[in-house]
């Protein structure tokens, strides 16, 4: 690898997360906060958008040489596999992550009042974690279709 493809990365995406420091820090009022999301947002189709004029205009930074000894080729249905295996497994486990967050704060609250609570509770929490696990379960077998 190039110093350009390990650098290009780093700095677009501190470019893109850097109006958000002062933010995540409780720094910035109401009103910088809008502005600085706003500049967060903007930045980030920008980026976008330099990305595609990248691709386009024909700078072949990130090269791949086809070679037919190589297995790891595919076709655009294979990378959209690929890609539909982690959406699965990344929306599932951010569904997980939101149903836990609501159901553990009840679960210790249903606890703390009654220690006959703790099966019942413990239950609804791994129900949570669950959406997870299915998640990743989808993807294996779109992965193992592929």
């Amino acid at each position: 690898m190039s110093l350009l493809e390990i650098l290009l990365p780093l700095v677009l995406v501190a470019l893109i997360i850097l109006p958000l420091v002062k933010v995540f820090r409780g720094q910035a009022t109401k009103k910088q906060a809008k502005t600085r999301l706003y500049t967060h947002i903007s930045l980030f189709f920008a980026m976008v958008a330099f990305v595609f004029v990248w691709q386009f205009v024909g700078f072949q930074v990130f090269a791949v040489t086809l070679d037919p000894t190589n297995p790891f080729t595919g076709s655009i249905a294979q990378g959209l596999g690929f890609l539909g295996a982690a959406l699965a497994t990344g929306l599932s486990s951010l569904g997980a992550g939101i149903a836990v967050a609501a159901a553990a704060p009840a679960a210790i609250g249903a606890f703390s009042e009654d220690e006959k609570n703790f099966g019942k509770s413990l239950i609804f929490v791994a129900l949570g974690e669950g959406v997870a696990i299915y998640g990743l379960l989808i993807s294996i077998l779109i992965i193992n279709s592929l």
